[in-house]
């Protein structure tokens, strides 16, 4: 090979080979036997309630006092919350051990500190302000602000569980890849209004039990609204390709332009073509509640949950999605509610009245009674056992139990 050739221009990029590689990249098949989450925690001071720490100083005091995450990956959202992430489990049990040693670590470190994990889908006193000060950060900021300020909250104000489940492999039933991703986002109102945990906004209820899911929905919707039903890789090929560039990459400031769509941009609306790479950079910025990464979905709808309650909507999905009975129960449970319902309505109910609304209260009666009895661990299932009893089966929320606790 000459050195001539090392600089020869990488052949175009056209939408038919983007369509092939998103479709790939997003849908490796696995077979299902891990478990995973992410778990994000908005940190706050009793001393300074609308002060923020920043991810450095915040790292350096964990440093200190020798406790950063020994067995999650430690990472920062834009407004300063903690993610911890686990390792790919082969149980639910050995999820919450390895992540909730770390987030217990955690959150004694900062406790001694004055600080502490604040296990709330939204922030409920602080206005949206952003402390890292990354290239990425600045571009999707600036996206998101021609539609509004929304974009400024889900950054900086919100926190949620993320459960991740393997993608499943090309067979038919409940370990295809295709029965996994029905049931992912047949199942997603559901753990919206299950585990709504957000009813506040600058220290008074606002009109909703999960006011992250609301501030969700309002921004970019060709990035943030469900994907959809159908076969899951043309489905997940055409909301990517259909979704608008967050931004152009280059040195210093990045370009972040208005109303561009990665097929606009492939198709010659932009007076620099796209590469293989603006495409996987791309798919990184994309945020549907249900989102395909290779070997596994990520189901991101979920709103955080205080101590070590973030087990219990990793349990739910578990036993759901990995036990056969269950997920034909939850199927069945789950049918009536998308009879003449679309995802917006469901959704919107999920995040305004949560188990207020009768559907949804019997959906999740139901997936819950599968998932207990597909559960086999005594330590989450006793967690599992104590929520659906507290919550799902007296028709109640977290964001119930604030919302009357500020009234009083």
């Amino acid at each position: 090979m000459s050195d001539a050739s090392l600089f020869l221009a990488a052949p175009p990029l056209t939408v038919d080979a983007a369509f092939e590689h998103i479709a790939a990249q997003g849908f490796r098949p696995a077979a299902p036997t891990r478990i995973g989450a992410e778990v994000e925690s908005l940190v706050t001071s009793a001393a300074d309630r609308r002060g923020r720490l920043d991810p450095e100083s915040l790292k350096a005091l964990l440093a200190v006092r020798d406790a950063l995450p020994r067995r999650s990956r430690l990472s920062f959202e834009p407004g300063g919350a903690v993610e911890l992430s686990s390792r790919p489990a082969a149980s639910v049990a050995e999820c919450f051990a390895d992540l909730e040693s770390d987030r217990l670590r955690v959150a004694s470190a900062l406790s001694a500190e004055g600080y502490e994990l604040l296990g709330l889908g939204l922030d409920p006193i602080r206005l949206p302000r952003r402390v890292l000060r990354t290239a990425r950060y600045l571009a999707m900021e600036e996206l998101f602000d021609q539609d509004g300020r929304a974009g400024r909250w889900m950054m900086t104000n919100t926190a949620s569980v993320q459960v991740c489940i393997d993608i499943g492999d090309e067979r038919r039933g409940p370990h295809g890849i295709a029965d996994r991703w029905e049931l992912a986002h047949r199942l997603a109102p559901v753990l919206i209004a299950a585990f709504a945990n957000s009813p506040l906004r600058r220290g008074e209820p606002s009109m909703w039990r999960s006011t992250r899911q609301h501030v969700w929905a309002a921004i970019d919707r060709t990035r943030a609204r469900p994907v959809g039903e159908g076969d899951p890789r043309e489905a997940w090929a055409r909301y990517a390709l259909d979704a608008r560039v967050m931004a152009v990459r280059g040195p210093g400031r990045w370009t972040v332009p208005r109303g561009l769509t990665f097929r606009d941009w492939i198709n010659g609306d932009y007076h620099q073509a796209p590469t293989l790479d603006d495409l996987d950079f791309h798919l990184s910025t994309l945020f549907p509640p249900v989102r395909p990464r290779g070997t596994y979905l990520e189901l991101r709808m979920i709103d955080a949950q205080p101590g070590p309650d973030w087990i219990v909507p990793v349990a739910v999905v578990a036993a759901l999605f990995d036990d056969p009975a269950a997920a034909e129960r939850a199927r069945a449970a789950l049918e009536p509610l998308w009879h003449r319902a679309t995802a917006a309505d469901l959704y919107l109910r999920a995040a305004t009245a949560a188990l207020g609304d009768e559907g949804l209260l019997r959906a999740a009666n139901d997936c819950f009674a599968a998932a207990r009895e597909a559960r086999t661990d005594p330590a989450t299932g006793a967690l599992l056992d104590r929520f659906t009893e507290e919550y799902v089966a007296r028709g109640r929320t977290r964001a119930d139990d604030l919302v009357v606790k500020v009234r009083a």
